[in-house]
């Protein structure tokens, strides 16, 4: 099974859906928006972990054995004929897992400037007025700083990928991770897709990139009271913009991009200044 699956993780809003769009139109690979099999895993290593009074009873094996198990049950009848690219922000944290269960795995990690992470959050707010989105509690959708720090806080899903992917980017297995910035994939989608298919070792395939097409999040976003939140339809293609942002706020969030610097796997932690999330 570890040749057949990989893994699509990084940044909220930084293309991965548009990425599993386009890995699906090859019929020799499964991938789709964010899975439940992350939270499915944590919540396995929670039930046999310290806390619970049986968890010596499990041993090492068994608790590969039982993770293993989560995706061969999850994507039974696919792993066996395709190879499956599982998505979920959680998996930058857990690369020391996935190195111990699945050693030929690679982690592709989506991601984008800050700013922009933060632009197209308010864009997708601003499209659905008259909806509540179960993104923000109420207090929260006030006004456009309110949505920022909600996203930003400690909570926010925008700060635990952060944290999520320096991790990753600062620890010994970042060199299984592919990163794929937003922009490039944008402007050069064949060359990213050709630089996954490599780094996995895929045979190559003729992918369309000027009809990508994904429309299987529709369900989801209507239940999350964001719609649109994971639709793609069209050509592949960059577009340029003015942000929605005010210019203090796009401003606090600019220039973060610390994964540009160098590749953190050559280098000591200390020989870098990880960005904050939130500018200070």
């Amino acid at each position: 099974m570890d040749s057949g699956l990989h893994f699509i993780s990084g940044l909220p809003r930084s293309g991965s859906t548009l990425l599993a769009a386009i890995l699906r139109q090859n019929p020799k690979i499964h991938a789709s928006m964010s899975s439940p099999v992350g939270a499915l895993f944590q919540e396995l290593l929670t039930a046999m972990g310290a806390q619970h009074d049986y968890a010596p009873l499990i041993s090492e094996e068994q608790r590969r054995n039982i993770l293993h198990a989560l995706f061969k049950g999850y994507y039974k009848g696919i792993l066996d004929q395709k190879i499956v690219f599982d998505t979920n922000r959680c998996w930058c944290s857990r690369m020391d897992a996935i190195a111990r269960l699945f050693p030929g795995a690679r982690v592709v990690v989506c991601v984008r400037e800050l700013a922009w992470i933060m632009d197209s959050f308010e864009r997708l707010f601003r499209k659905n007025p008259l909806s509540m989105s179960r993104m923000f509690k109420p207090a929260e959708t006030m006004t456009v700083y309110t949505r920022v720090d909600a996203l930003a806080g400690s909570s926010g899903p925008v700060r635990f990928a952060w944290n999520a992917l320096r991790e990753a980017l600062y620890g010994e297995h970042a060199g299984r991770i592919i990163i794929v910035e937003y922009d490039d994939l944008a402007r050069e989608p064949k060359r990213m897709i050709d630089l996954i298919y490599e780094k996995c070792g895929l045979p190559r395939f003729n992918h369309d990139f000027d009809s990508v097409n994904f429309e299987d999040g529709r369900e989801f976003d209507a239940q999350f009271g964001i719609p649109g939140l994971h639709a793609i339809s069209g050509k592949v293609q960059y577009s340029p913009r003015k942000s929605v942002l005010p210019p203090d706020l796009f401003e606090r969030f600019s220039n973060k991009s610390f994964w540009r610097n160098s590749h953190p796997s050559k280098r000591s932690v200390s020989d870098l200044v990880p960005a904050s999330v939130d500018g200070d």
